[in-house]
């Protein structure tokens, strides 16, 4: 099967053509193969950089602009290889950016005689793209059950994975994402949009053990996260300290460690809870290299026998092929989204 893959949700225009084969169990449970014959993405950070953050009008400009350049150069390879899915992403996201993917692919599906008939469309959740982007990898090798920890600038998720198909939401952050966090954490450091990156690169120039900052609801029972107080903790600390240029690296690192405490602490307390044998961190936040690096050390530490499994980086970042990815696994699932932007979309 051949699937077209486009993803609006927010600043990132993407869109990929993906070949797929295999079912759900195969081979050893380890699920189906995906070979990525093109992605492609049109990143926005530029145009939204003086902002400090995603204008979605100005969003939704280049994402109409950008659809039609990807196709275009998607469509020497889409040439005699007729797409059996068209997968969009409905939510969540930013609704006038969700709604340009969605009509664009309503466009490109009517634009092909023989597409009307054969081809087919299914809305794709953003958050499940981001779960299932570890199978881009072949490499990757997953044994269940399994704990996985979606991070991004949206959204901070815990989920128990019986199989591919069989989840549960364990939980997730009462306010602001990890990722939120660290863009606005970035700013009250003067530093630029997006924040994560730069946080992490001045981070390494820092002395993570410098400031005590609090770890939200680190030793609550249940798995639930909250951040918003561990911004607000970094604020007042600005407010009350005559802060020197070559303290903000120690800032950084302080802060960066006290986030992830509490993301790798929650995810191994549901690791031991139900015996996962592996454990997925996927999301744009999962680039963050120093985060795993501690899993890997906390893991070692506790004397776990499990998969650290974690996408790489181009693919933990917004992209199409993830959308391809959960698009078929919906499609083997009869699995169905309505074709309509939900920006409040959440994973169930």
């Amino acid at each position: 099967m051949k699937i077209l893959a486009i993803e609006t949700s927010c600043d990132e225009t993407a869109v990929a053509l993906v070949e797929v084969k295999g079912g759900l169990n195969s081979p050893a449970n380890s699920g189906p193969k995906f070979k990525i014959l093109k992605s492609l993405v049109a990143s926005q950070i530029k145009i939204h950089r003086p902002f400090g953050g995603v204008v979605p009008n100005l969003a939704k400009r280049e994402h109409l602009k950008n659809l039609p350049i990807l196709f275009g150069k998607l469509q020497l390879t889409i040439h005699n290889l007729q797409p059996n899915l068209v997968a969009v992403t409905v939510g969540p996201g930013l609704e006038p950016c969700l709604w340009t993917g969605i009509n664009f692919a309503k466009e490109i599906k009517n634009q092909f005689a023989s597409w009307r008939k054969k081809t087919k469309i299914i809305g794709v959740s953003h958050l499940e793209g981001h779960l299932y982007s570890f199978l881009l990898n072949p490499k990757s090798k997953i044994k269940f059950p399994a704990v996985a920890l979606i991070v991004s600038g949206g959204h901070t998720i815990l989920i128990l994975m019986k199989d591919l198909t069989h989840l549960k939401k364990l939980g997730e952050t009462r306010d602001d994402a990890v990722g939120e966090c660290f863009d606005k954490v970035a700013r009250l450091l003067n530093l630029s949009y997006p924040g994560g990156p730069e946080i992490e690169k001045i981070a390494k120039k820092g002395d993570e053990e410098a400031i005590n900052f609090p770890r939200p609801m680190l030793n609550q029972k249940n798995y639930d996260l909250s951040f918003s107080g561990l911004k607000t903790s970094v604020l007042y600390y600005l407010r009350d300290s005559k802060i020197q240029t070559d303290q903000v690296a120690d800032i950084a690192a302080s802060f960066q460690k006290a986030a992830f405490d509490v993301l790798i602490k929650k995810t191994l307390r549901a690791v031991k809870e139900f015996k996962a044998k592996s454990i997925i961190v996927a999301g744009g936040v999962a680039a963050n290299k120093t985060l795993a690096k501690m899993f890997k050390k906390a893991i070692k530490k506790d004397n776990l026998r499990l998969n650290l499994i974690i996408p790489e980086t181009k693919f933990c970042t917004d992209n199409a092929a993830m959308i391809a990815a959960s698009a078929y696994l919906n499609f083997l699932q009869n699995k169905k989204y309505k074709l309509v932007a939900n920006s409040g979309l959440n994973f169930k």
